[in-house]
């Protein structure tokens, strides 16, 4: 059956997300969709259900939520602090939210962008195919208090799994292949590309962020003649004073700038959940081999819901215990575990 999930209160940036609108460049509209698509498919395995539901995405802060009937949540993305009615909620883990029952998350512990699933997802308007809003498109807005979110038929059953996070909140190093223009750069100035310690700049959003370094801005050949042309997620865009910027899921459909590479799709989310300062570097692999890692990454994904394992609760945090139908010592192997 369906559901609802009242917002109390909603942190900055809260948006409904799925895995976006391919298909409309041509009519000057990217993708979108969430920014760490790795997140939509580790709430999907948690729940036993399609990764292209949409969920909320909450970048850097959380809200409280008031389940309007029985939920069956999950919670991925960047770690931050839960708690269902004053309970701790462990993350990247699957939960009962019962009726009336209130859904409390706090600050990124690391990362960027922490996601909120429902079993059924969230059922808002769709517009040019998805659920996602894209703000820098004028497609949908940012939740608020008060926002009711109505979810779809939710046919499973299972709560109280966990999922081993994928290592990609601290930044890290990153796989590029070659763009239209890196033969534009002298081959010094891609090695020190990929000799450089780059940060995550402050200024970055869902459209892209900025990287940072110490050393001279990176400066092509014949950077003149380049003419604007389409451009897409993960494109490594050198603005006119050197300044490497990499592009995210609402990033521009077209742009001048020169392109020193492009961000292997796999690798994206660890960009898009580099906290401001995170420490960065770039590697630049052939294409037969970026071709071999996409699939390998496409397989595992698919290969998420046999990872989920059950949550073990300390019997001493369960404050009735009788609640939890124990019969010598067993369970009935259903019940929330948080």
């Amino acid at each position: 059956m369906s559901g609802s999930l009242t917002i109390l209160r909603a942190g900055p940036g809260m948006t409904v997300q799925d895995l976006g609108r391919p298909g409309w460049l041509e009519y000057g509209v990217s993708r979108g969709g969430a920014a760490d698509r790795l997140a939509l498919a580790e709430g999907a395995a948690l729940l036993g259900q399609g990764a292209d539901l949409a969920a909320v995405e909450m970048a850097g802060m959380g809200g409280e939520f008031q389940a309007g009937s029985d939920l069956r949540i999950a919670l991925t993305g960047a770690p931050m602090r839960a708690s269902i009615d004053g309970t701790a909620a462990a993350w990247n883990a699957s939960h009962l939210l019962p009726a009336g029952a209130r859904l409390t998350i706090g600050a990124a512990q690391s990362g960027s962008y922490g996601y909120l699933h429902v079993g059924g997802g969230f059922q808002t308007p769709v517009h040019l195919g998805a659920r996602s809003a894209h703000l820098a498109a004028g497609i949908g807005a940012l939740l608020a208090e008060g926002d009711v979110l109505e979810t779809g038929v939710d046919s499973g059953r299972t709560t109280g799994l966990g999922l081993a996070p994928d290592d990609r909140f601290e930044g890290g190093t990153v796989r590029v292949v070659a763009s239209l223009q890196t033969a534009l750069f002298p081959q010094a100035e891609l090695e020190r590309f990929e000799g450089t310690a780059f940060r995550r700049g402050a200024r970055g959003n869902r459209m892209g962020v900025p990287l940072e370094s110490d050393g001279e801005g990176f400066r092509p050949d014949g950077a003149r003649t380049v003419v604007s042309e389409v451009i897409v997620p993960g494109d490594i865009q050198v603005t006119g004073d050197g300044t490497p910027y990499v592009l995210l899921a609402e990033s521009q459909t077209t742009g001048g700038y020169p392109r020193i590479g492009t961000v292997l799709p796999c690798d994206l989310p660890l960009l898009a959940q580099a906290a401001a300062g995170a420490e960065l570097r770039f590697r630049f692999i052939p294409l037969e081999e970026a071709v071999g890692l996409e699939r390998a990454e496409a397989e595992r994904r698919e290969g998420l819901r046999s990872q989920c394992f059950p949550l073990i609760r300390d019997p001493r945090s369960m404050s009735n215990l009788l609640s939890y139908q124990l019969i010598s010592g067993a369970i009935a192997g259903e019940e929330d575990v948080l």
